[in-house]
């Protein structure tokens, strides 16, 4: 079943440029035609404003007793030319006494009585479904505290109302318009700077079990991807690093399998060749038995190293008298260091808090590397520390041939060698060091060796109070 997918990166980008886009045009718009059409509203507010000044005059010049055909008169005059726009006056019972053309004013517009004074624009449509745009204001008649009337002035205003419902379709058509490209140019702009993604996408897709060697080219690419390319090459030397280690470690393990494998077929085919005598079965299944006993380590030795790449090992907590511990280790190996006449020495002190039977396993590894590879006649020295930086350290010193520069790095790696000629030996599996190193590092330590001067020297640092470390396998 294919995963369901999200929508591509290049459409969600594009389309939040243009949504970007729109909501700015957008806001342009609406600025521009409040912008128009407040100037258009300036417009008539001014010829509104100068002929409610000239009607003022006219009304406040004027004796209350002048007949109402020369008051008349002189507003008729006053608007002789002006074609669309209309005048009234309204007395306080909000009769009529002077309008030059028929029209209903919004009683929004006189508010008779409700504010002294009102010149503010108010906007209607007539019974005729025409835009006016008109002002009111009271005027006292004469100047001898004549009554107070009422002056209200509209102007038509269709064609500012045609001109700005034309202009408001070609500027919202415009931004229709500006928006469609500025998606498109949005896309175009993605898809260009996602090209970078799109390399190394094709490069990552050749990248295979075999070429883990690869990496990707971080000078070729953008700033912005460039932690992407590193953090990606550092994925792939990890990879390429287990990769091989663990190619390397099936390679040692079938190899070291095979052998006692190959050994109990050999035998058990020789043994079924003819009929033996009670005492040669005996002899063969002791031998064999040494073998299963060999392979029995070696699964046991893979099963806690197996646990220990998968941080699996978890160190108990208990107070571990070192001194103890490593001198009941060395009296276990004081049979075999006298056969080869080794002298066995411990100096020192110390206490930490962790695992016993992991140390013990872990001091028992060294000791037991140590004296295989010290000649007769040679010394072992445990020695025991506490280092300034409150680490305690156990160091396993033992004389003999030095181990070359070239091999020191890769002593604890599994089934690791670095003399050939010891290869074959019953004793040991190839894993011991390796278990070491892991239960060091399961105690939050390190592990050290030295070989110099005729003297090859490993040192364990333990935190005193033991924590649980990070593993590598």
């Amino acid at each position: 079943m294919t995963p369901t997918r999200g929508p591509s990166l290049t459409l969600r980008l594009t389309l939040l440029f243009a949504l970007a886009s729109a909501f700015v045009l957008f806001l342009l718009g609406l600025l521009i035609g409040n912008a128009v059409e407040r100037h258009f509203e300036e417009q008539d507010l001014d010829v509104l404003n100068g002929k409610m000044q000239l009607a003022k005059h006219i009304l406040e010049r004027s004796p209350g007793i002048q007949p109402k055909e020369t008051l008349t008169q002189q507003l008729d005059d006053a608007l002789t030319g002006h074609h669309g726009l209309i005048v009234a006056v309204y007395d306080h019972n909000g009769k009529t006494l002077y309008t030059n053309e028929s029209m209903v004013f919004p009683q929004d517009l006189l508010s008779i009585g409700a504010t002294p004074r009102r010149e503010q624009p108010v906007k209607w449509n007539s019974k005729d479904d025409q835009p006016w745009r008109g002002i009111s204001s009271m005027v006292k008649l004469g100047t001898d505290g004549g009554g107070s009337y009422t002056v209200a002035i509209a102007t038509e205003i269709t064609h500012h109302e045609h001109f700005m419902e034309s202009f408001r379709q070609t500027l919202w058509g415009f931004m229709s318009m500006a928006t469609l490209a500025m998606g498109l140019l949005g896309w175009f702009v993605v898809r260009r700077g996602l090209l970078p993604l799109l390399a190394i996408k094709r490069q990552a897709a050749g990248i295979t079990a075999n070429r883990l060697h690869t990496r990707l080219p971080v000078e070729a690419i953008p700033r912005e991807l460039a932690d992407l390319a590193d953090t990606l090459n550092g994925m792939l030397s990890r990879l390429e690093e287990s990769f091989q280690r663990l190619s390397d470690f099936s390679s040692d393990l079938a190899h070291e399998l095979r052998t006692p494998v190959s050994n109990l077929l050999t035998q058990t085919q020789v043994t079924l060749s003819k009929a033996r005598s009670a005492e040669d079965y005996r002899d063969i299944l002791a031998s064999n038995a040494e073998e299963f006993e060999r392979l029995s380590r070696t699964i046991s030795d893979m099963l806690f190293l197996a646990k220990a790449d998968n941080n699996q090992i978890i160190p108990n907590q208990e107070t571990i008298n070192l001194a103890e511990e490593i001198g009941d280790l060395l009296e276990y190996y004081d049979v075999l260091a006298e056969e080869k006449s080794i002298v066995l020495s411990l100096s020192g002190s110390g206490q930490i808090v962790g695992d016993r039977l992991m140390l013990r396993r872990a001091v028992s590894n060294l000791l037991s590397n140590a004296l295989r590879h010290t000649p007769n006649g040679g010394t072992v020295t445990v020695q025991i520390g506490e280092s300034a930086d409150k680490m305690t350290h156990i160091a396993v010193e033992n004389t003999g041939s030095e181990i070359a520069a070239e091999h020191l790095p890769r002593l604890f790696d599994r089934f690791y060698r670095a003399d050939s000629s010891r290869q074959r030996t019953t004793e040991s599996s190839g894993l011991g060091l390796a278990i070491t190193r892991s239960i060091v590092l399961a105690h939050g330590g390190e592990v050290d060796v030295c070989s110099a001067n005729g003297l090859t020297r490993f040192t364990l640092l333990l935190p005193i109070i033991v924590t649980a470390g990070k593993l590598h396998g």
